[in-house]
C-alpha cells in the first residue's frame, strides 16, 4: 500500500507539473530592416493626360517575416513627406504645402499592418497586407497585395541575410484630403494614384 501510495503521488505532482508549467514560447518572425539605399518608393499620377512621376527619397521600415510563420510577420513602414521628389523644385514645393501634404503638419505618413496571409493566383503566390495607413490627418484600412522575391545570406557578410519585397497598388488621394480647395477637383490632376515599393531588407544572426 505504502508503495501505492509513493506512485500515486509522483504520478499527481507530475501532473500537477505538467498542467501548471508555462508553454514554450514559440519563436518570432525574424526582422528585417530595410536598406534603404537599394529600395525605393515612387508615385504616379495624372495630370491634364500625361502621368507625372516623382518619388519619395526618405522612408524606413521594420518588416517581421517567416512565410511559414505569418501569424507573427508584419510591417510597419514610415515616409518623410518632405523628401517628395518629382524632379521639379517648385511642384516639389508645393505639394508639402497645405493645399497638399502639409508637411509642416503632418510630416510622416505610415503605414501599419494588422495581418498578412497567403493568397494564389493563377498558380503564383503572393502576400496580402492588411493594415492601417495615414496620410495626413487621415487613417484608412487597405489591403496591400506583397510579392516575396526570397532571401539569401549575403555573400560579402558571413551571417548576414538579405530579402527583397515589392508591391504596387493604387489610393485615392480625395480619400486622405491630398488636395483642399480647387486642387480636390479631378480636371488637372487625377484623384487616382500608383504606388509601387521596391524594398531591400537584411538581417544579422549576430
Amino acid at each position: 500500500m505504502k508503495k501505492i501510495a509513493i506512485t500515486i503521488t509522483v504520478f499527481v505532482a507530475a501532473f500537477m507539473l505538467t498542467a501548471f508549467s508555462p508553454a514554450p514560447q514559440k519563436a518570432e518572425a525574424p526582422t528585417w530592416s530595410v536598406d534603404k539605399g537599394h529600395s525605393s518608393v515612387v508615385f504616379s499620377v495624372r495630370h491634364f493626360f500625361s502621368d507625372v512621376v516623382g518619388s519619395f527619397d526618405d522612408f524606413d521600415g521594420e518588416i517581421k517575416f517567416d512565410p511559414d510563420d505569418l501569424a507573427t510577420s508584419s510591417i510597419s513602414f514610415t515616409v518623410q513627406v518632405g523628401s517628395v521628389n518629382t524632379k521639379n523644385e517648385r511642384r516639389d514645393g508645393h505639394l508639402q504645402s497645405a493645399d497638399f501634404f502639409n508637411a509642416e503638419q503632418w510630416p510622416t505618413m505610415k503605414f501599419e499592418s494588422t495581418s498578412i496571409s497567403k493568397k494564389k493566383k493563377k498558380g503564383s503566390v503572393y502576400y496580402l497586407a492588411k493594415g492601417k495607413l495615414t496620410v495626413r490627418d487621415v487613417t484608412k484600412e487597405i489591403e496591400i497585395p506583397v510579392n516575396y522575391l526570397g532571401s539569401m545570406e549575403n555573400t560579402r557578410r558571413k551571417g548576414s541575410y538579405v530579402g527583397g519585397f515589392n508591391t504596387e497598388f493604387m489610393i485615392n488621394r480625395n480619400d486622405y484630403g491630398v488636395g483642399t480647395g480647387d486642387w480636390a477637383a479631378t480636371t488637372t490632376i487625377g484623384d487616382e494614384v500608383k504606388i509601387t515599393v521596391n524594398v531591400e531588407v537584411r538581417r544579422s544572426d549576430s
